[in-house]
C-alpha cells in the first residue's frame, strides 16, 4: 500500500513523530459525517478521549444529508446521548456537483464502482438501503436498523452552527470531516475568520497514488476513488487551502485498518455497552475509515509516521483526476496551497486497545 511509502524520499518533507497530548484544556469537536446505522464509533472515540462533542453535523455523501441527520439522531438515542449532543443538518447539495454531472464524467473518464449519493435512484425502493439519486428530501425508514429517531435536528444550518461554536471557543474546536466537505467550505466562505479561529481540521479522505491499486478489483476501484472528496471536489479545494491552524489528512492509512471477527467478538462481548448489539452488525470487510480519522484526532499519540506536505484537490472536470488529491514538497508547491500533516501509519495495537476501552467503560451524558 502507498501508506508504507518512505516519507523521507520526499524533498523538503518533515517527518512528524507522535507525541502525547499534554494540553489539559477542554478539547471541543464538531463531527461532520455521512452518518449510517453503524457509524457511532467516531463520536464514542471522541467522548472516550474526553473531548466535548458540540454537535454531530450531516452532509450529503453516501446518501442525502437529511437521511444522514436522522441516522445521527438515532445513533445518539441508542446511548441516551441525545440529552447532551445536538444534531445539525447540513447542506442538501454539494457546491457544484450533481447527479447528471457525475454520470457525464463517468461517460468521459470511466465508471465508478461506488457512486454514493449520485447513484441513480432505483425504480423501486431498496429495502434496508439509504436513498440515492432523485430528491434530497426522500427518507428510507427501512435503513434504520438502529431504530428510527424520536428527536429532531437543531433549527440551524451546519455551517452557521460551526461558525458560532468556533467563535464561542476560539482556538479550541476541532472540525472533523468524514464525508463531503460542503458544510465546512460554506462556513469558510460565510466567515473569513472561521478557519483561523478553529483549532484544526481533520479529514478522512485525500488518497494519493492509488490508481495502480485500483486495477486489482471492483472493490479496490471503490476504495481508491475517494468518494468523500469526489462528492464535492470544489468544497475540498476550499477546505484544504483555508487558513486552519492545522490540517490533518487521514487518507491511504485508513484503507489499512480492519477489524477481524475475533476482534469484533471481543468488542461486542460487553453487555454493559448499549452499542454492543449494534456493533455486531458492523461490516468487517470494509476498512475502519471514519474510525481511523477520529482516532488520530482523539489520540494523536497513535500516529507512528506522518509527513508535512502541501496539498490541493483537482477541480478540473474534464480530467480523469477530477476530485483527486495532489501533494507537493514546499520547494515545488503552488503558491495557493498550504501545509498539511499527512498521516502515513498508526499503532494498530493501540488503536484497538482504545476501541476495547470504549466498550468496556462506556461514557454517558453528564
Amino acid at each position: 500500500m502507498v501508506a508504507d511509502t518512505q516519507a523521507s524520499d520526499l524533498d523538503n518533507a518533515t517527518m512528524c513523530p507522535p507525541g502525547p497530548n499534554t494540553d489539559n484544556a477542554v478539547r471541543y469537536v464538531i463531527l461532520d459525517n455521512d452518518w449510517g446505522s453503524t457509524a457511532f464509533l467516531p463520536f464514542l472515540i471522541a467522548l472516550d478521549a474526553d473531548m466535548k462533542v458540540l454537535a454531530l453535523a450531516s452532509n450529503t455523501c453516501n446518501s442525502w444529508s437529511k437521511q444522514h441527520s436522522l441516522h445521527a439522531l438515532a445513533l445518539l438515542e441508542v446511548g441516551a446521548f441525545d440529552r447532551c449532543i445536538p444534531v445539525i443538518e447540513g447542506s442538501a447539495y454539494p457546491l457544484v456537483q450533481t447527479e447528471k454531472r457525475v454520470q457525464l464524467w463517468q461517460q468521459l473518464w470511466g465508471k465508478l464502482h461506488y457512486q454514493g449519493v449520485f447513484a441513480p435512484k432505483p425504480s423501486r425502493p431498496v429495502i434496508g438501503k439509504d436513498p440515492t439519486g432523485g430528491d434530497p428530501s426522500q427518507i428510507s425508514k427501512s435503513a434504520f436498523i438502529e431504530g428510527f429517531p424520536n428527536t429532531t435536528v437543531l433549527p440551524d444550518s451546519a455551517a452557521h452552527y460551526m461558525i458560532e461554536q468556533v467563535h464561542k471557543h476560539p482556538g479550541k474546536v476541532s472540525i472533523y470531516s468524514a464525508g463531503a466537505l460542503t458544510n465546512i467550505a460554506a462556513a469558510i466562505r460565510l466567515d473569513s475568520s472561521f478557519a483561523s479561529t478553529a483549532k484544526e481540521l481533520v479529514i478522512m479522505g485525500g488518497y494519493v497514488d492509488l490508481n495502480f491499486f485500483q486495477l486489482q478489483s471492483a472493490q479496490a476501484q471503490d476504495w481508491g476513488s475517494d468518494i468523500n472528496i469526489l462528492t464535492d471536489p470544489e468544497a475540498a479545494h476550499i477546505a484544504v487551502t483555508a487558513d486552519f491552524p492545522s490540517i490533518m489528512i487521514v487518507g491511504n492509512v485508513a484503507n489499512d485498518q480492519f477489524l477481524t471477527q475475533p476482534m469484533l467478538d471481543q468488542l461486542t462481548s460487553s453487555a454493559s455497552n448499549p452499542y454492543a448489539a449494534l456493533m455486531k452488525q458492523y461490516n468487517i470487510k470494509r476498512p475502519l475509515w471514519d474510525e481511523t480519522a477520529a482516532a488520530v484526532m482523539a489520540y494523536p499519540g497513535i500516529i507512528t509516521k506522518s509527513v508535512t506536505a502541501f496539498m490541493d484537490v483537482n477541480v478540473a472536470f474534464d480530467c480523469p483526476d477530477f476530485g483527486r488529491t495532489h501533494l507537493w514538497s514546499k520547494e515545488f508547491a503552488p503558491s495557493h496551497t498550504r501545509e498539511v500533516k499527512y498521516v502515513l501509519s498508526i499503532n494498530q495495537t493501540a488503536f484497538f486497545e482504545h476501541l476495547e476501552h470504549i466498550f468496556k467503560f462506556p461514557k454517558a451524558c453528564p
